[in-house]
């Protein structure tokens, strides 16, 4: 029998034992979907018939258990985000369209194994942080239907805490991918902007938006984050991962002081927030107090500022066409922008600076926060009396996260007296996606509220997310290894942390080796040849780790080092020079990747 949360570890568990396969277990997710309750979790749902066929065909090409990092592994997807052969609405029927390429981060989910089950309600083009700005309904809260989902992320949220799905997609500009993950018990990853490539995004802020996930535990959400992200040359707004680490003891964690709190009268969800405060020494980091007005004055900036105008930017010619194709509230919000010229976009620019160097100034006295995810919610009814002010209110401790560049985590923070459950979020610079993810999971564990709707279930001690060591080991890899190919996995379950892609030097040759089983290429350095250089990934393990992954290298493969175009000298993933020998040299397609895409 199914578990009703479909988290990571309890599925490779039942795949490994024979006890489940995914054909079982798309149709076990096909009479969940058919049979709930709420009907505005999806706006596109997948068939039974295909979602079955998607996992036969799974278990036809990758026949072992597990042999994908996210094998037989279901997920939702905002629909906002691309997935070829499903209509693309934002939430609004006249905008749609079918689109013919998968979204790269749903491209390199797929290419790892995970199944599609369908496309998520949202509020319409991402403009909302209530679930409610939707012709297709309004997705409720799993805990009260009387209760608002969060948005705009609001059916990935429910498909995850309902048991739809192990993880889904949402978005994140001001909030949406944490403050449903709040409302439901959920975990949310918003990854710092640039991370995951937005290439097949319906854009909300394109400057600002991150495509985000939502997890029943903090180490699933990471090990997703890892599959998914990566350097995209096609997205103008991608960065190349520069992992940035937290002390290792002692670590700072800023809370709000009496002054800066506000939760409107909500004393159950502020009681919430001083109960995770209070777990910060258990965990063994220290709260301190910091001032939280540069954070919230650049949060006023994203709705009370000039960048509201790039919400018209991203929908200008359809709204030009289509004016009354928009939900009222989110018209309301992106007309708004023609009150905005040219020069106040530059003066909220020099606005932003000053406030991110008042902002640096905290974070000189502290290493990350600690939040309320939102500081309240409300039931449906009470928000669509009164849609702008009471959703203005959840992107208090949200809104400014993105336009500062930061990382964030949000986790479950308990349960008020009458059953709602509040969220804490955990904010780092950018680029401390990894590093927040040790206390995230401890604070986690430590409060033990379950996992989406079922508040019984036991974090799998599976996902344990491992403290951070120090001295880790950068490797690269170049071929079966790279994310969501066939032996990631391996790397990952040695708590490996996808550091950057890079490139090889010119020097390198590439060759597909015959005979491998999954195929495998080889690298080889060749003094004096200018090709055009290899697509590889580094990865950064602890120093045990590394022993134990390279020990279990087989020939005609390696370790040794690898020169990387930037200069720097790496261990990483060589071949036996007589293992070519016949070979077909595939360095004309600039990595293993691209030739597999080509094959």
């Amino acid at each position: 029998m199914l578990p009703t949360i479909l988290d990571l570890s309890t599925l490779r568990d039942l795949y490994a034992s024979g006890r489940l396969t995914p054909v079982d277990l798309a149709k076990a997710v096909a009479d969940r979907m058919e049979a709930l309750a709420d009907p505005a979790v999806f706006i596109t749902p997948v068939s039974r018939a295909d979602l079955v066929a998607a996992a036969g065909d799974l278990v036809a090409r990758h026949p072992e258990p597990n042999s994908l990092p996210l094998w037989g592994v279901p997920f939702a997807v905002k629909d906002n985000i691309d997935v070829a052969g499903l209509p693309t609405t934002a939430a609004c029927p006249a905008f749609a369209y079918r689109p013919t390429t998968d979204a790269t981060v749903v491209a390199r989910l797929k290419a790892a194994g995970a199944l599609v089950t369908g496309k998520t309600n949202l509020d319409q083009f991402a403009t909302g942080l209530n679930g409610t700005r939707s012709p297709y309904g309004a997705p409720r809260s799993v805990f009260d239907a009387a209760y608002v989902s969060g948005g705009s992320s609001s059916g990935s949220a429910v498909a995850v805490a309902a048991g739809l799905a192990s993880f889904s997609l949402g978005t994140d500009t001001a909030g949406s991918g944490r403050v449903p993950a709040a409302f439901n018990n959920l975990v949310g990853i918003k990854p710092t902007p640039g991370l995951l490539s937005t290439t097949g995004l319906v854009p909300a802020c394109r400057s600002l938006d991150c495509i985000s996930l939502f997890a029943a535990t903090v180490g699933d959400g990471l090990a997703v984050r890892r599959i998914a992200e990566g350097f995209d040359p096609a997205d103008a707004y991608s960065r190349p991962a520069a992992p940035h680490a937290l002390p290792a003891a002692g670590l700072r964690v800023g809370v709000l002081t009496p002054a800066e709190r506000e939760f409107h009268g909500d004393r159950g969800t502020e009681a919430l927030y001083d109960g995770m405060v209070a777990r910060l020494e258990a965990a063994g980091a220290v709260a301190v107090p910091f001032d939280y007005a540069p954070f919230r004055e650049t949060a006023e900036l994203l709705y009370q500022g000039p960048w509201v105008a790039e919400r018209m930017a991203a929908v200008a010619a359809f709204h030009a066409d289509h004016p009354d194709a928009f939900d009222p509230s989110v018209r309301a919000i992106v007309e708004s922008a023609r009150a905005y010229s040219a020069v106040d976009a530059f003066e909220g620019l020099y606005a932003l600076q000053a406030l991110r160097r008042r902002a640096e100034a905290a974070f000189a006295q502290v290493d990350i926060l600690l939040l309320p995810t939102a500081p309240t919610t409300y039931t449906v009814e009470a928000m669509l009396a009164d849609p702008l002010r009471l959703n203005g209110r959840f992107g208090h401790y949200t809104n400014f996260a993105n336009l500062l560049g930061y990382a964030a985590i949000a986790i479950p923070a308990g349960f008020r007296p009458d059953g709602i459950p509040g969220g804490v979020t955990l904010v780092g610079p950018g680029f401390s996606d990894d590093a927040l993810g040790h206390l995230a999971d401890t604070l986690h564990r430590a409060l033990a509220p379950g996992m989406g709707v079922d508040r019984a279930a036991a974090l799998p001690e599976a996902s344990r997310v491992a403290p951070p060591v120090p001295g880790t080991i950068p490797l690269v890899v170049v071929g079966a290894h790279l994310s969501g190919l066939a032996l990631n996995h391996q790397l990952v379950d040695l708590g490996a942390t996808l550091m950057g892609e890079a490139r090889t030097a010119p020097d390198y040759r590439l060759y597909a080796l015959p005979g491998t089983r999954p195929a495998k290429p080889g690298l080889l350095r060749d003094p004096g040849f200018a090709g055009p250089g290899l697509a590889v990934e580094v990865w950064g393990l602890s120093p045990d780790a590394f022993g134990r992954f390279t020990a279990a290298i087989p020939a005609p493969l390696g370790i040794g080092k690898v020169v990387l175009a930037d200069g720097r000298i790496v261990s990483g993933f060589l071949c036996e020079a007589h293992a070519v020998e016949g070979a077909e040299e595939i360095t004309r397609f600039g990595g293993w990747r691209a030739y597999l895409a080509a094959a």
